[in-house]
């Protein structure tokens, strides 16, 4: 049997007209709601800021971790250790300086790289393809391919080890908002592609079951002289992303959707106008996402919404508490100065925990959880 949320609409007590517009007059909104924004949602009108907490105890915290101080590089992508993973995802930061001299295939899932830095040639089964910074390059469960570098690169690795990944329905938005197909990249059967074509003995690397197999050729497998179809890796630049915006509502994060993966989503924070209206909410409001933990992959620009982080930190906000703005940034939650944000920055949000593995404790800034305290 199937059930659905109650159909209720009540209200108590003092509220604002309209979700995150003219709050009562020393009121702090806080959201609380279910399935990532898109399911049953209440707004409370709180006296206090419900991040004002003054000590926070157990593993159950919002985590920040430091991959600049990641050092070093990786020969192949499962080198680079797992930061942190559920059964449907697994998130690294893989670091490449050289270009790889074998090829490899991921049997377990299809790969989504962000590259925070740095500029490479992808040669795979479907062609060649440049790939740089701030660019998304997901590739499909079972493609054969390789990096070679023209200056070292620092990519954020999503691998999706349970399902495919997909485009988002833009519903009303209608199929040319957001990201219009015509911008994406695919792999060419080019000049750089042929002159690629060699005798020489290759091999291919396979991870099945988070195991390392080696295929060795007396030939270099990347020999396609043609191929047709719809299914193929994609580039996406975040350059190329057309953010959905408001005058007079501050926009939930999941209308940033970019990629579905199989029980998590990955969306892209972009620069974009701020909302217009004086009584609009200016900055993300203060909510508890009870269903997903959120993780957040900082690129570049200023984090409006965030104190002392800076390009390449990592933060978990896992499901349990209420998160939202800094304090200097919810000051201004009501006006800014500058007429848009200025923020890059890769959001996932996943319907299942994440553990935090090993990899990232060994990064992290265990006193994040205190900054949201005033001064």
């Amino acid at each position: 049997m199937n059930g659905q949320w109650f159909k209720l609409f009540k209200k108590q007590g003092k509220v604002a007209k309209q979700a995150h517009f003219g709050f009562p007059e020393g009121s702090y909104e806080r959201e609380m709601g279910k399935e990532g924004f898109f399911g049953p949602v209440t707004h409370f009108y709180h006296r206090h800021k419900h991040t004002g907490w003054t000590h926070f105890e157990g593993d159950n915290r919002p985590r920040a971790f430091d991959t600049n101080e990641l050092k070093t590089s990786h020969h192949m992508p499962w080198d680079a250790a797992v930061l942190l993973k559920n059964n449907n995802v697994k998130i690294r930061f893989y670091e490449i300086n050289e270009s790889m001299n074998h090829l490899v295939r991921n049997a377990d899932g299809d790969d989504l790289l962000f590259f925070h830095k740095g500029t490479a040639d992808l040669y795979c089964d479907f062609g060649h393809l440049i790939v740089g910074e701030g660019d998304y390059l997901m590739l499909p469960k079972g493609t054969m391919w390789r990096l070679a570098v023209q200056n070292p690169c620092r990519v954020l690795m999503i691998e999706a080890t349970n399902g495919h990944y997909t485009s988002p329905d833009k519903g009303l938005l209608g199929p040319n908002a957001i990201v219009d197909t015509a911008v994406y990249r695919v792999p060419e059967i080019n000049e750089a592609f042929k002159a690629q074509y060699s005798e020489d003995e290759t091999t291919v690397v396979v991870k099945r079951l988070q195991k390392l197999s080696h295929i060795v050729y007396p030939f270099n497998p990347l020999d396609a002289m043609g191929w047709q179809g719809d299914l193929m890796p994609v580039a996406l630049n975040w350059r190329d992303i057309s953010p959905v915006m408001s005058h007079k509502y501050h926009v939930p994060p999941s209308a940033h959707t970019t990629f579905l993966g199989h029980r998590f989503v990955v969306c892209t924070f972009v620069p974009r106008l701020f909302e217009t209206h004086p009584d609009a909410l200016k900055v993300p409001f203060y909510h508890n996402n009870d269903d997903y933990d959120e993780v957040l992959f900082y690129h570049a620009g200023n984090f409006f919404s965030r104190d002392n982080i800076h390009p390449g930190m990592i933060t978990l906000h896992p499901t349990g508490f209420t998160h939202g703005p800094h304090p200097k940034a919810m000051s201004a939650a009501f006006e800014q100065k500058n007429a848009m944000t200025e923020e890059v920055a890769v959001m996932i949000d996943t319907r299942d925990p994440l553990e935090v593995c090993q990899a990232s404790k060994e990064l992290e800034w265990t006193d994040y959880v205190n900054s949201w305290q005033e001064g």
